[in-house]
């Protein structure tokens, strides 16, 4: 394999420091960070970039309302977002703010590309914009409520008119429909593209790609009277992570995966490839759009105080448990939602009882009976031993192939189905009984346990990294064998390892009146 071939870059999307961060925000980092994590230990020479979208309209008007100037208010803001990429455990490589001055670089550089080819030119714009959205509607995706009208995602627009710089859209339409049709993987999930696909045959318009009304942005070259949309501005960011426009940009991009919501696909899956075909760049792989997270069944909103922080979640429950919890229980690219019930209930099952309890009870077999050394196995295994092996054996290869599509949630249900036969395993060889009168028997079941518990351990650090560190060590597993090749590397066993000291990896939780 080559450098290149060998090379993985992924992003989020980047964050409106106009507020604190939410769990939202949280989600869309842990999932990047546990793809990130997944491919750091197959080897891949990965590179992760995360960070916060400073400019637009929104940052001004949030500014003025707390009196401050809206470069104060990203200076106050982006640190909240580096703390709670530190809280969630994320592994990000860079942290892009847009207005730094290697961003500013970028964007003058893909604008002139774009306008070099004659996909640029000055006209005057009137149409729907949303200032939430950062998004510029036509009237057929508008719907009204109260003599008011709202884009598709429910947020008020205004009419706008002004002079804007456009971006000739309308000429990538079929580009972009061949596009999807030779690489359909472009867009996931499938129902993502298919919603993408509509929209494209439906008719491009060219893009306002400028303002004048503000000035909180990035200079259009040679014409200082316009800042660029901020969609143009933002995009850019991963190429900036990739040192673009310096000639080694290559050497990362293009990306792998864009990790965003479903609510921005239009701006990752429309106008951003158009941009790069215009400007001569080669184009991510895929972008990968998830779903919404509600807080019981409720989506989040400020106005009705149901917007959590990402802290609370974790200092109530702990990060690698809040990390499992919406890992596992939402499906990929649909919505999910939460509450106290659900995460406790979830934590409690499949934490605390399926997998803390397994290590539990055959590690304290193992202090009990073996003088705390892991022990050896006989030689004549039975069907049941190389059945359990073998299963969980071939779930490390079944994990590469749903990391190809981020189907995060199949690899923990079927790392939780071998858990559960692990444990049947282990109750049905019943070694307390066999302790008693077949000693070597005894110890073939506790070794067969505890080395299927190291697999598994090593499967889950990309999701649960605190806990699958505190397994391994457990377990006395050398920090240089615990990659996806020492799974099965038989230069990775764990007999004669001494059992560390036992205590609760996985506490319960305690479900209070309240």
């Amino acid at each position: 394999m080559t450098k290149k071939q060998n090379k993985f870059y992924l992003t989020t999307a980047i964050s409106y420091p106009n507020g604190e961060p939410h769990i939202g925000h949280a989600y869309e980092a842990i999932i990047t960070d546990t793809v990130a994590r997944f491919n750091r230990l197959i080897d891949k020479d990965v590179f992760f970039l995360t960070g916060t979208d400073e400019h637009g309209i929104k940052m001004l008007q949030t500014a003025k309302k707390q009196n401050l100037e809206a470069k104060d208010l990203a200076n106050k803001n982006a640190p909240l977002f580096i703390d709670m990429l530190s809280k969630i455990n994320s592994t990000h490589d860079d942290f892009i703010r847009t207005t730094e001055d290697r961003h500013r670089d970028a964007c003058i550089e893909i604008w002139n590309r774009m306008y070099e080819n004659g996909d640029i030119y000055k006209d005057k714009y009137a149409g729907w914009y949303s200032v939430r959205d950062e998004a510029y509607y036509e009237e057929k995706e508008l719907t009204k409520d109260d003599n008011e009208f709202l884009s598709p995602q429910g947020t008020p627009v205004t009419w706008v008119e002004e002079e804007s710089y456009f971006f000739r859209l309308s000429n990538y339409q079929e580009k972009l429909l061949e596009y999807y049709k030779k690489h359909p993987e472009f867009i996931l999930p499938a129902t993502r593209k298919n919603e993408v696909t509509k929209f494209v045959e439906s008719g491009l318009k060219d893009l306002s790609i400028s303002r004048t009304t503000f000035d909180w942005g990035i200079k259009v070259p040679n014409d200082e009277s316009h800042v660029m949309y901020v969609w143009v501005d933002a995009l850019t960011n991963y190429l900036t992570g990739a040192n673009f426009p310096h000639p080694d940009y290559t050497d990362k991009w293009p990306a792998n995966f864009h990790i965003i919501g479903k609510d921005i696909l239009r701006f990752h899956a429309v106008y951003w490839p158009a941009f790069l075909m215009s400007a001569n760049i080669e184009l991510p792989k895929i972008v990968f759009a998830h779903g919404f997270l509600f807080n019981k069944g409720v989506k989040m909103s400020k106005s009705l105080g149901n917007v959590v922080s990402p802290t609370e979640l974790i200092n109530k429950y702990g990060r690698d448990q809040i990390r499992y919890f919406f890992l596992r229980e939402v499906s990929l690219g649909n919505d999910g939602s939460y509450d106290d019930d659900s995460i406790t209930r979830r934590v409690n099952a499949d934490l605390a009882n399926d997998l803390g309890n397994l290590i539990q009870r055959s590690c304290s077999m193992v202090a009990k009976n073996c003088n705390n050394i892991i022990p050896t196995p006989s030689t004549n295994k039975t069907r049941d031993d190389i059945l359990i092996d073998t299963e969980i054996t071939n779930l490390s290869y079944k994990i590469l192939d749903y990391l190809e599509h981020i189907e995060i949630n199949k690899i923990l249900n079927d790392i939780w189905e071998q858990i559960s036969a692990l444990n049947k395993y282990f109750s049905d060889q019943k070694p307390w009984e066999l302790r008693k009168n077949n000693t070597e028997r005894m110890n073939t079941v506790l070794y067969t346990t505890i080395e299927n518990i190291r697999k598994i351990a090593i499967m889950l650090q990309p999701v649960i990294p605190d806990s699958s560190e505190k397994i391994l060590n457990l377990l006395g597993v050398d920090l240089n064998k615990r990659k996806f090749n020492d799974i099965n590397n038989k230069d990775s066993v764990i007999q004669s390892n001494t059992i560390g000291v036992l205590s609760p990896i996985f506490p319960k939780i305690e479900i209070s009146d309240e």
